[in-house]
């Protein structure tokens, strides 16, 4: 599965890029450049991270569906039990 963006996203993305060569590199760099290196953390280093976090949210509802009996149970046939 090819992850996928906005072109609104994509668009603040790029603009982000730009910022931070301007910020931090010698030399700015153009839409073009930026837009390439952009489809390159896509291809390249964005899906680590989609699959990490992918990881983590199962982890995370595995963790929540173990612990629904202590959550989410009501005692059954209450009303005579003396307390």
């Amino acid at each position: 599965m090819a992850l996928k963006i906005s072109k609104e996203a994509e668009a603040l993305l790029i603009k982000s890029i730009k910022h931070y060569f301007d910020k931090n590199m010698d030399e700015p760099i153009g839409n073009l450049q930026a837009g390439m290196l952009l489809d390159f953390i896509m291809q390249e280093i964005a899906p680590s991270i989609y699959n990490q976090a992918i990881m983590d949210a199962q982890a995370y509802m595995q963790d929540k569906a173990l612990d629904m009996p202590g959550s989410c149970f009501e005692p059954e046939m209450s009303f005579w039990i003396k307390k």
